[in-house]
C-alpha cells in the first residue's frame, strides 16, 4: 500500500496544481493515507502459545501449517514446469525443447523480478502446457506506467535470453542456437502485439493516442523493412486501441521508448538469424 502511495506522488508532481487530474490523484493519496493510518498494530507473533507452557511446541507447529501448504501450492511452479517441459521436449527433441523452455522461463522472470524490485508481492511463473506460462502479482493501486513498465520487462528479458542464444550460433556455429534465438524474438515480439492480456495489451493502457500513433508508424516502417509478418500483427492491434476508448490521463513518454526499444532490438535479432521457427525433428 506504501509502494502505491509513491506512485501516486510521483505521478502528482509532474500534473499542473490545478487540473482536474491533480485533484483526483490527490484523492486517491488522502485514501491510501487513510487506510495506512488505519492499518492494526501487529501483534507479537505466537504471543499466545506462551500460554500453554509444555504445549507450546506442538500448537507452534500446528500454526505453522498454513505456511507448509503454501510451500506446496509453490511446488504448482516446478510441476507445471516439467510438464510444459514434456511438451516442447516430445515436440521438438531434447535440445531445442529444453532451450525453448527455459527462454520462456527467462521471459516470465523478467516480468518478477521487475515486479518483486519494486517490492510487490508476486508468486513464481506458472506454465500451462501448450500455452504459455503467467506471473500472478498484486497490481491494485499501482500505476499504468508501472503496470506497463512490468509488462515489458518480460520482452525485455526475452530480447536478452534471445541475444545469448545469438551469441553462441555465432560462437559454436550450431543450428539448434540459432533456432532458440529466432524461435524467442519471434514469441517476444507476437507477446507484444497490444491486445487483450498480452505484455503488449498491458503496455498500451499507458500509451496516448500520439505515443500509439509513433509505435504503429514503427511497426509499419519494421514490417516493409524486415518483411516480418508479426510486425503487421503489432500494427494492427495499434489500429485497434485507437477504438477501445482507454486513453490514460497522462501520457508516458518512457514507455513509449521503452516498448520501441523493446520492439527494435527483437527484430533485429529476426534479421540477423535466418531460417524458420521451429526446427524440423
Amino acid at each position: 500500500m506504501q509502494q502505491a502511495r509513491d506512485e501516486w506522488s510521483k505521478a502528482l508532481q509532474l500534473l499542473p496544481p490545478h487540473a482536474t487530474q491533480t485533484e483526483w490523484v490527490r484523492s486517491q493519496i488522502a485514501k491510501l493515507d487513510l487506510l495506512l493510518r488505519n492499518q492494526p498494530n501487529p501483534k507479537p507473533k505466537n504471543e499466545w502459545a506462551r500460554r500453554f507452557g509444555p504445549l507450546a511446541p506442538l500448537l507452534l507447529l500446528l500454526s505453522k501449517g498454513k505456511f507448509l501448504l503454501t510451500a506446496i501450492f509453490k511446488l504448482k511452479f516446478l510441476l507445471s514446469f516439467f510438464a510444459f517441459l514434456a511438451v516442447y521436449w516430445s515436440l521438438f527433441g531434447a535440445k531445442f525443447g529444453i532451450g525453448f523452455v527455459v527462454l520462456i522461463l527467462v521471459h516470465e522472470m523478467g516480468h518478477y523480478v521487475d515486479i518483486r524490485r519494486r517490492g510487490l508481492p508476486a508468486e513464481m511463473p506458472v506454465f500451462l502446457p501448450g500455452l504459455g506460462a503467467y506471473v500472478r502479482w498484486e497490481a491494485m493501486g499501482v500505476t499504468r506506467a508501472t503496470r506497463a513498465a512490468i509488462s515489458l520487462a518480460g520482452p525485455l528479458a526475452g530480447f536478452l535470453g534471445a541475444a545469448v542464444c545469438f551469441y553462441l550460433w555465432k560462437q559454436t556455429g550450431s543450428p539448434i542456437w540459432a533456432a532458440l534465438a529466432r524461435a524467442s524474438a519471434w514469441l517476444n515480439l507476437l507477446n507484444l502485439i497490444p491486445v487483450w492480456v498480452l505484455d503488449g495489451g498491458q503496455a498500451a493502457l499507458a500509451l496516448s493516442r500520439v505515443e500509439r500513433w509513433i509505435l504503429l508508424f514503427l511497426a509499419l516502417f519494421l514490417w516493409v523493412q524486415l518483411s516480418e509478418n508479426v510486425f503487421f500483427l503489432i500494427a494492427a492491434g495499434i489500429v485497434y486501441r485507437f477504438i477501445t476508448k482507454d486513453l490514460p490521463p497522462l501520457p508516458a513518454p518512457r514507455v513509449t521508448v521503452y516498448y520501441a526499444c523493446v520492439l527494435v532490438g527483437l527484430g533485429v535479432l529476426l534479421y540477423l538469424v535466418p531460417g524458420p521457427l521451429f526446427p524440423q525433428r
